[in-house]
């Protein structure tokens, strides 16, 4: 029980404690009354009020009206009796903080209204200590309309901006875990197969040794060859991981175009600058698999890429002369298409393909990355 309670400085802040300055306030409205008897009830009811004021910011479902109307009632006493209405910046800051709608509407028109027709009860009886502060009772009854409502909206942005920072962690782990998937496809792709074959070919060779030496000395050259281009391949992989950037990768594309003998159109221009280090790399990664397929399923000659960064995102259009093979063939058979839609998918971007004349892939990529990147990632 005693935790509940003091869970009030936690939900609230400062802010209410600051406030509580005005608790000397009241004592000075309620000392100018003439009687004992009305000063103890003034006294009684200011000590009620910041105490059940207190209860009210943990209660939850019927108690935040009971305690909200003994707020309210409290407060249209203080005015009425003593003249004191500074009791509804209280009540309009408690009033902010209540989450449910229903609740919030109830007893804001509630605290409103009582406190509108105390002070204007007031102002007709012309009370001297009433008349005196009016400047202050308007700006009173201004901030009773303005603040739960301001409270309100900031409560609101704060709530979107938790729910936003965890969709950021959530989509951070997804690329975490999508890296991973990709790694195992790399790594089965290319080391699977590779294991594989040399030890098939160590254990022939091992038959072999006695049998036909010659023929076993030519196994394990080829076992050594193997080994070779998988640990190439493996290093390649790991500079996949460390990140690619578009100028790189294009170097390596003109390379891959010219030992094909497909012949590469590409304007010198500067590249994207202002674009997310995420998104560079996954345009990266869909450039070299377009350009992949271009040399391996085409049969073009020649091959145009083009580079354009606008405002909000760069689209680069690569363009063959070569034969497209159906839609749903080219996604189907593992050409690669399937795999680069996801990614550009996963990050906002898009993918299109026209085969009017020749095919066309063009990749949209937004600048920036809707993903926290940590500053010095590597």
């Amino acid at each position: 029980m005693v935790k509940k309670y003091l869970k009030f400085q936690k939900l609230s802040g400062i802010s209410p404690y600051i406030w509580t300055i005005f608790f000397i306030l009241p004592f000075y409205f309620i000392f100018k009354s003439s009687s004992t008897l009305v000063i103890i009830i003034g006294i009684v009811l200011t000590l009620l009020f910041f105490s059940v004021y207190r209860f009210a910011f943990v209660s939850k479902g019927w108690a935040i009206y009971m305690w909200a109307f003994l707020l309210i009632g409290i407060s249209t006493a203080s005015i009425t009796l003593f003249s004191y209405i500074y009791f509804a910046f209280f009540i309009a800051y408690f009033i902010g903080n209540i989450r449910d709608r229903v609740p919030f509407h109830i007893l804001y028109y509630v605290h409103l209204t009582s406190a509108a027709v105390a002070a204007n009860f007031s102002f007709v009886l012309k009370r001297e200590l009433f008349l005196t502060q009016i400047p202050f009772v308007v700006i009173t009854l201004i901030s009773a309309i303005l603040l739960p409502f301001s409270i309100r909206i900031r409560k609101d942005r704060e709530q979107l901006e938790e729910k936003l920072e965890f969709a950021n962690e959530r989509i951070s782990e997804l690329v975490k875990m999508e890296e991973r998937q990709r790694i195992a496809r790399d790594l089965h792709d290319t080391l699977g197969q590779k294991l594989s074959l040399i030890g098939l070919k160590s254990d022939l060779a091992r038959k072999l040794i006695y049998k036909d030496p010659e023929q076993a000395r030519a196994e394990i050259k080829s076992v050594q060859q193997t080994a070779r281009t998988s640990l190439n391949e493996v290093r390649k992989i790991v500079s996949s991981m460390k990140g690619i950037r578009l100028k790189d990768e294009l170097v390596n594309i003109k390379q891959i175009l010219e030992a094909a003998g497909i012949k590469l159109i590409y304007e010198e221009k500067q590249t994207p600058a202002s674009i997310s280090l995420l998104n560079e790399n996954i345009l990266s990664m869909c450039l070299k698999e377009a350009v992949t397929n271009v040399v391996k399923h085409s049969g073009a000659t020649t091959c145009r890429i083009d580079v354009h960064q606008q405002l909000k995102e760069v689209i680069i259009t690569i363009t063959d002369d070569g034969c497209f093979k159906g839609t749903e063939q080219y996604f189907s058979k593992g050409h690669g298409l399937l795999g680069m839609k996801e990614r550009l998918e996963f990050a906002n971007g898009s993918l299109q393909i026209d085969t009017e004349n020749g095919t066309q892939l063009t990749m949209k990529m937004p600048n920036e990355s809707k993903i926290k990147e940590k500053e010095g990632s590597k």
